[in-house]
């Protein structure tokens, strides 16, 4: 009597080993040199966008909270509610204004710390020394 008889053995169709080798592949966490260098590169505008986004918006609603002053929205009328729409508008102008210059400060600076690691990479990739 022949022992391959007793054991059993199955193996995948190909459709179900590219379902398991998917599965498997977002456990696995492997970058290669060019998905390293996308990821730097995203990554230098990314901390300088969303601070220069937020201060916008932020800067948005105070203007637009000081015109509800101003205009007599809300339920503070006269002088006071002119003095103080006035007064949130130009912190509110002021902060939108200096969003883009902040963005740009903060992209120069993260550029020029990830300068040497994107060149070594790019230079890996393409081969060079």
């Amino acid at each position: 009597m022949d022992n391959n008889q007793n054991s059993f053995s199955y193996t995948y169709s190909a459709r179900e080993q590219s379902e398991v080798e998917k599965i498997r592949n977002k456990y696995i966490k492997q970058e290669d040199k060019t998905e390293q260098l996308k990821r730097l590169d995203r990554s230098v505008t990314s901390a300088g966008r969303i601070t220069s986004l937020s201060l916008g918006i932020i800067g948005c609603l105070i203007f637009g909270t000081g015109m509800c002053f101003c205009m007599e929205v809300l339920p503070v009328t006269g002088a006071l509610a002119m003095l103080l729409g006035l007064i949130l508008g130009v912190i509110g102008t002021a902060l939108m204004i200096i969003a883009y210059p902040i963005y740009k400060k903060m992209t120069e600076a993260r550029k020029n710390k990830l300068a040497p690691e994107i060149i070594r990479l790019s230079n890996e990739i393409l081969g060079q020394k």
